[in-house]
C-alpha cells in the first residue's frame, strides 16, 4: 500500500514571488531588522564613477560586504578612501534589488581607532582650551526667569519640535523668538555666527538656545567649527547648547555658558517649571503669612508690656528725686569712709616717717662708725700687721738663701766673658779676658792656661 502523503499544492494555491518582489521584500525586512549600526573593516575594490557615488567593499579575515555611500554624504568626507585603510562606518543594513546583492548603505565613514576627525576634534578642543575660551569663570549665569527666549536652529528640524514642546510644558506662554539657520554643511557654522550677532544687536531675550538634532561626528562638524565658538563666548546674552544626544559632545558644548544634554536637555535649563515656581510661591506666601502673624502677635505683646510698664510723669518724678536723695546720702558717706581712710593712712605713714628720718637714724649710724673704727685700729695693730711682719721676714729668707749674692759671699765667684756666664773651660780660650764676679765687687782677668777635664 503506497504511503499517505500529502500532495503538492497546485500552481494556483501556492504564492508565487517575482524575482522583484523578493528582492523588494527582503529589502524591508533587512532594513526593518537592522537599526544604523557602525561596522568596522578593511576597505578594498574602491570606485567612484561619474555619478559621485562611492561604491566598495568592506572585508575582515574571514568575509566581506558591499557598500554604497551616495553622493550627497561622501561629500562630507574629510579624507580619501583608499583600498587597505581600517575604517569604520554607519550603515544601514539592505539589499540592492535589481540584482539581489546584500549590502550596506553608509551614511559616514571615519578612520578606524581614534578617527581623523576625532583627532581633529581633540587638536582643536586643546588649542581652543589654550585660548581660554572653555574657562570656568568667563561663563555667564543664566536669568532665573527669562522674560524671552531665543532659539538659534534649523525651523523645520526635530530639536525645534522637541525645544517648543518642552517649553509649552513646562511655561506656557514664555515668548520665543526664532533664529533659523542650518545646522549642517559648510555654511552652517558662518550662518549660526551671524545669527548670535544679530540676537545680541536686537537684545530681545534674556538667553539663548542652540540646538540641533543627533547625527555622526560629520553630522555634526558644523559646531566644531572655531569661528562658531569665538562667536559664543562674543555673546553678551548666556546661551546654551544643546547638539545631539548625551553622548554627542561638540566644540560649542564646550565653548557654551551651559551645556544640556539633549535639545529638550536645553529647553528644561532655560525654562523654569511653572509649577514648581507655583508650588514655590505658595510656599513663600504662606511663610510671609505666618511671619506677619508671628510679627503682629510679639508686636501686640511687646506693646501690652510698655503700657503695663507705662508709670504716670508725676510718680516717676518722685521716683527719681527719692532716688536722687538716696545717692547723694550713699555719696555722703562714701566719701567720709574714703576721708577717714585717708587721714587715718596718713598718719601711719608720718610715724614710719618719724622712725626712719635722719634725727633718728644719724646718732645710731655715728655709733655703728665709730664702733667700726675702733675695730679696725685693732686688727690692723694687733694682728694684721704683725702676721704680716712675720710672713715677710720668712719669705726674705727663703729669698736670700736661694739668691747668687749669698752663694757669692761663702767665697764662690761667677766668670763671664763678653757678657755670658762661663760654664765650661772650653767656653773661653787661652789669652781671652774674663771678668769674675766675687761676693765684693768683680775682677778682669785673662786665661793664661786652662784644665778641661
Amino acid at each position: 500500500m503506497a504511503a499517505d502523503h500529502p500532495s503538492p499544492p497546485s500552481a494556483e494555491e501556492a504564492t508565487v514571488y517575482t524575482v522583484s518582489r523578493l528582492n523588494h521584500e527582503a529589502r524591508g525586512l533587512l532594513e526593518a531588522s537592522f537599526p544604523l549600526l557602525w561596522v568596522e573593516g578593511e576597505l578594498s575594490n574602491v570606485s567612484r564613477p561619474a555619478s559621485g557615488h562611492l561604491y566598495f567593499s568592506l572585508k575582515d579575515e574571514r568575509a566581506q560586504v558591499r557598500c554604497a555611500m551616495f553622493r550627497g554624504r561622501n561629500r562630507l568626507l574629510r579624507f580619501e578612501p583608499e583600498g587597505g585603510m581600517h575604517v569604520r562606518l554607519r550603515a544601514q543594513v539592505s539589499l540592492y534589488t535589481a540584482r539581489g546583492d546584500f549590502q550596506l548603505i553608509v551614511e559616514h565613514v571615519e578612520e578606524a581607532g581614534e578617527g581623523a576627525l576625532q583627532r581633529a576634534f581633540e587638536e582643536l578642543k586643546r588649542k581652543l582650551a589654550a585660548e581660554g575660551l572653555f574657562a570656568d569663570e568667563i561663563k555667564r549665569p543664566l536669568p532665573a526667569l527669562p522674560r524671552r527666549i531665543g532659539i538659534i536652529t534649523s525651523p523645520t528640524g526635530a530639536a525645534i519640535r522637541d525645544v517648543l514642546t518642552t517649553l509649552g510644558r513646562r511655561f506656557p506662554g514664555l515668548p520665543v523668538v526664532l533664529y533659523p539657520v542650518p545646522v549642517q554643511g559648510k555654511e552652517a557654522a558662518p550662518a549660526i555666527a551671524r545669527a548670535l550677532e544679530t540676537a545680541n544687536q536686537r537684545a530681545e531675550c534674556d538667553v539663548l538656545i542652540l540646538t540641533r538634532g543627533g547625527g555622526s561626528l560629520e553630522d555634526l562638524w558644523s559646531f566644531n567649527e572655531p569661528e562658531l565658538a569665538r562667536a559664543i563666548r562674543a555673546s553678551d546674552l548666556p546661551v546654551v547648547v544643546g547638539v545631539g544626544h548625551e553622548v554627542d559632545v561638540t566644540i560649542a558644548d564646550h565653548a557654551a555658558d551651559l551645556r544640556a544634554p539633549t535639545p529638550t536637555g536645553a529647553a528644561e535649563r532655560v525654562a523654569p517649571d511653572r509649577q514648581v515656581l507655583n508650588r514655590r510661591l505658595a510656599t513663600a506666601r504662606q511663610r510671609l503669612e505666618r511671619a506677619g502673624e508671628r510679627r503682629l502677635q510679639d508686636r501686640a505683646q511687646r506693646l501690652d508690656q510698655t503700657r503695663r510698664r507705662l508709670v504716670h510723669p508725676g510718680r516717676r518724678l518722685r521716683e527719681l528725686r527719692q532716688r536722687n536723695m538716696d545717692d547723694r546720702l550713699r555719696l555722703a558717706r562714701a566719701l567720709q569712709r574714703n576721708l577717714a581712710l585717708h587721714r587715718q593712712r596718713l598718719t601711719g605713714l608720718t610715724t614710719r616717717l618719724q622712725r626712719a628720718g635722719p634725727a633718728v637714724r644719724l646718732p645710731r649710724e655715728q655709733t655703728r662708725i665709730d664702733q667700726l673704727r675702733t675695730r679696725l685700729v685693732r686688727a690692723v695693730r694687733h694682728e694684721a700687721l704683725p702676721r704680716r711682719r712675720q710672713r715677710l721676714q720668712g719669705m726674705a729668707r727663703q729669698l736670700e738663701a736661694v739668691s747668687p749674692l749669698g752663694t757669692l759671699a761663702r767665697g764662690y765667684a761667677i766668670a763671664r766673658r763678653d757678657g755670658q756666664i762661663l760654664r765650661r773651660a772650653d767656653q773661653a780660650a787661652v789669652g781671652a779676658a774674663v771678668n769674675v764676679q766675687l761676693g765684693q765687687g768683680s775682677l778682669d782677668c785673662r786665661v793664661e792656661g786652662k784644665r778641661e777635664e
